[in-house]
């Protein structure tokens, strides 16, 4: 089981960024998914955005256009940067891994990510 463990998250204003982190144990072996998930107040919970180790990325959701996900393998860390934040992206944000490479298409399936971590807060004020 792949260890995940989530940072960064906080407190901006409308139009404000942010940097999540995701500390990722190291017995996490190619081919494989890692990704962000996020669930705001009221609603289900969504995929942000995917990479895997093949390289390929996705995006999903309001976030697309305003985030980056990429990976620091040498430090075991997927990161997610968030741009343009606005009030509706306040929500919980998690980070998880799968096996495999993501499926051809544009869409993320939360149900092949296995492992997850518990979350950042981000709360974005107007």
């Amino acid at each position: 089981q792949v260890q995940l463990a989530e940072s960064g998250g906080g407190s901006v204003k409308s139009g404000g960024y942010l940097e999540l982190s995701c500390s990722v144990s190291d017995n996490k072996f190619a081919p494989y998914s890692l990704g962000w998930f996020r669930q705001v107040p009221g609603k289900e919970r969504e995929a942000v955005a995917a990479l895997d180790s093949d390289g390929h990325t996705r995006f999903a959701g309001p976030l697309q256009g305003r985030s980056q996900i990429f990976e620091m393998e040498y430090e075991n860390t997927l990161y997610l940067r968030l741009f343009n934040l606005k009030p509706e992206d306040t929500g919980m944000y998690f980070c998880a891994a799968g096996l495999g490479v993501l499926p051809y298409g544009s869409t993320i399936d939360e149900s092949r990510f296995a492992d997850w971590g518990q979350g950042t807060q981000v709360t974005v004020s107007s």
